[in-house]
């Protein structure tokens, strides 16, 4: 398969569910049943890439504007068909929302039924591309989406094998989470690590809200 960019990052189930907001069971099935890919290993345990957690994003939104599964499951095969490349929901060349329960890719005033159900025009994905849920997930992935005043947590992929961190450091959001919740911790992050009560508080905010995906 010609993919149009090289896989980056490495992430295991867990990880992915908790920037796409949801449970790394269900990341595992997702990939066991063809919604996305695990570019990196498909070998138990699985390993993803930062482009796979775009996809995953991308598939919990569709879902959250109404479409099933077994829907999303043929667009991604039908999209992958047609533009030969390893990440489709990312390349596809008009916008997709959801109808009756189907994924609707939209170009100009057509719909076309990826789903094979039938379409109308309704719970439209604005901008369905890379550019925008890779901006998305380098703020800290699905629970950035809910927290919207947070400035301080990063995701990239060269940066600490891809797991959030505090922007422009290599410290983990989840590591600085952890040990603020102990005693003298915040003054251990503020003497040793430099870091200031905003990037701290940011780290506990993404952390709090990251972990419940997982239950």
């Amino acid at each position: 398969m010609a993919d149009e960019i090289p896989a980056h990052g490495h992430y295991l189930a867990g990880e992915v569910g908790v920037l796409a907001g949801v449970s790394g069971d269900r990341i595992g099935q997702w990939a066991r049943w063809g919604h996305i890919r695990s570019s990196r290993s498909q070998r138990e345990p699985r390993v993803y890439s930062f482009e796979d957690v775009a996809e995953a994003m991308i598939v919990h939104e569709l879902e959250e504007l109404g479409a099933d599964l077994p829907s999303i499951r043929r667009a991604v095969e039908r999209l992958r068909e047609r533009q030969h490349v390893g990440w489709p929901l990312q390349h596809n060349r008009g916008r997709l929302g959801a109808a009756n329960g189907s994924v609707v890719e939209f170009e100009g005033d057509e719909a076309y039924d990826l789903g094979a159900r039938s379409p109308s025009e309704q719970g439209v994905l604005e901008t369905p591309d890379l550019r925008r849920v890779a901006a998305e997930l380098e703020r800290g992935g699905w629970a950035a989406r809910l927290l919207p005043g947070l400035r301080h947590i990063e995701v990239n992929p060269d940066r600490l094998g891809g797991r959030p961190v505090i922007r422009g450091r290599r410290i983990a959001a989840q590591d600085v989470a952890t040990l603020v919740a102990t005693a003298g911790g915040r003054g251990v992050l503020h003497d040793d690590y430099d870091l200031d009560d905003a990037q701290i508080d940011d780290a506990v905010s993404w952390w709090n809200t990251a972990r419940t995906f997982e239950r």
